[in-house]
């Protein structure tokens, strides 16, 4: 009896420290991803200064639940004051084209010109499957050393600290959190800092895919 008591107070012990432990680093992880970027974060389209390109973050047009996704909303409205209000002047679009059925580059670049931004102004990256697929491909890929973050303020943070690791002048404007901002969207964007810090600071993780530079401007749009 005493054996199994030892041994369960021992194995008690050890997930204890591996909680403790696991807690300490999402809370480092987030301190810094919230410290390190917040000066770098805009809600006032009139305050946000001028980068020649906007990156666009991809997500699904629909909710999981059915019905649309405010987020692609708020990222197109904001996506388009941008443009309009001369604080960029092309948007690449990134996201995830993994299947033959899901391309969403593609479904906002549709939208988007519905909206009235010319095609010429519009890029999309295909291959943009994480947030540090989309940074890294901006950079290594479109030849971006600086441009305008476009997405939700908590992923846009994510975002900023990608690039601020990786050498990239990014600012960021928020495009409204908006209702589907629910408790488990954000407790996985918890979890998804974890995992940037590590991938940027321990990992040195790179994006899935590179391929030939493409020049915003230059290379007709893809």
């Amino acid at each position: 009896m005493e054996g199994r008591l030892t041994r369960l107070k021992a194995v008690t012990g050890l997930f204890a420290v591996a909680a403790i432990g696991l807690i300490s680093l999402i809370s480092v992880a987030n301190w810094l991803v919230n410290t390190k970027t917040s000066s770098r974060l805009y809600d006032n389209v009139e305050s946000i200064s001028y980068n020649e390109v906007g990156v666009l973050l991809g997500t699904s047009k629909y909710a999981r639940e059915g019905g649309n996704n405010d987020h692609y909303d708020l990222r197109l409205k904001a996506a388009y004051l941008l443009y309009t209000r001369n604080k960029i002047d092309y948007i690449l679009i990134s996201g995830d084209n993994g299947t033959p059925y899901y391309d969403e580059p593609s479904t906002i670049r549709k939208d988007l010109l519905k909206m009235g931004i010319p095609a010429e102004k519009i890029y999309r990256d295909y291959a943009g499957f994480r947030t540090l697929d989309s940074i890294l491909r901006a950079k290594f890929v479109f030849g971006l050393d600086r441009f305008t973050i476009i997405s939700q303020a908590y992923h846009n943070k994510r975002a900023l600290y990608i690039a601020q690791n990786n050498n990239i002048n990014a600012i960021a404007f928020n495009a409204g959190d908006g209702a589907n901002s629910d408790l488990s969207n954000k407790t996985r964007e918890m979890l998804a800092r974890v995992l940037a810090v590590l991938e940027v600071h321990w990992l040195n993780t790179g994006p899935k895919y590179l391929g030939p530079t493409i020049d915003i401007g230059h290379t007709p749009p893809t």
